[in-house]
């Protein structure tokens, strides 16, 4: 469907996947799509995803206020550990241990600066085996979610979360078909994916009129973007992006390498 040939031969040496589905055609692309990878901060998009979900059952309201702290327990023996703050992008956190936040306001900036005090902040709300669970529920592919952020112990035995282009993109389609908890919900949890402040991958390269709702995710050796594209005057198209092999050296190139991926199927669809 998409001639990547000349991206993918330049990359050979990395490992590309894509899952791209059009909603105005139906039509599908998928190369390397069910490769397991580990999903760095996309999976901030289902923690968002279960947050909405207890708040819709009445578990608790976005505009109730959480503590914020850092000390979470890890997987391998529920020892206390902590986030590094020099690994998350959002720092301001950090200064205000002991203050209290909405929760609406740590969810976005779990997303929009891809917070991992916050995540873990929600995480303890929430529950990891409830965002797990939620994605089982909804059907989602290749999507396994085991543990907190930051988790080192538990990172060395391996016992990672893990996500595929296939299981991205199905959860993108989900909220742009607005089926994830309610029409209500995904429209806000669109609304939050539109603030995204890391824009170097998928949206880089298009028109500055062209909306995406999406969500980067990097981690030592592999760099990932998905979300939602919205061209003028049409359908949506979902686009998923993961990546392994570009060092922390070669981000920028690996942004590039994303960045012309969507580029050019913004072409080739429009």
């Amino acid at each position: 469907m998409f001639d990547l040939s000349p991206i993918l031969e330049e990359h050979k040496d990395k490992l590309i996947a894509i899952a791209f589905l059009d909603h105005e055609t139906e039509a599908d692309y998928f190369l390397n799509a069910d490769e397991s990878l580990h999903p760095a901060s996309t999976i901030k998009v289902h923690v968002m995803m279960e947050v909405f979900r207890q708040a819709n059952e009445g578990r608790f309201s976005l505009d109730d206020r959480l503590t914020i702290f850092n000390s979470f327990p890890s997987l391998v023996d529920r020892s206390p550990f902590t986030v590094d703050e020099n690994d998350d992008s959002e720092k301001t956190l950090y200064a205000r241990r002991g203050e209290t936040e909405t929760i609406h306001e740590l969810t976005r900036l779990m997303i929009v600066r891809s917070s991992n005090l916050a995540t873990n902040i929600l995480f303890d709300k929430v529950g990891v085996e409830n965002v797990n669970g939620f994605v089982q529920a909804l059907g989602i592919e290749g999507v396994t979610i085991q543990r907190f952020i930051d988790d080192k112990a538990a990172y060395r035995r391996g016992l990672n979360s893990k996500a595929t282009a296939r299981g991205l993109t199905q959860t993108m389609d989900l909220i742009a078909r607005k089926k994830v908890v309610s029409e209500k919900a995904s429209e806000a949890i669109i609304e939050i994916l539109l603030g995204q402040e890391f824009n170097e991958s998928i949206p880089a390269l298009l028109p500055n009129y062209v909306k995406v709702a999406h969500k980067t995710g990097w981690d030592s050796n592999v760099y990932h973007d998905t979300g939602i594209v919205f061209p003028p005057d049409r359908k949506p198209y979902l686009l998923s992006i993961m990546t392994r092999g570009f060092t922390e050296a070669q981000e920028l190139e690996a942004h590039a390498c994303m960045a012309n991926i969507s580029k050019l199927i913004y072409e080739s669809v429009l």
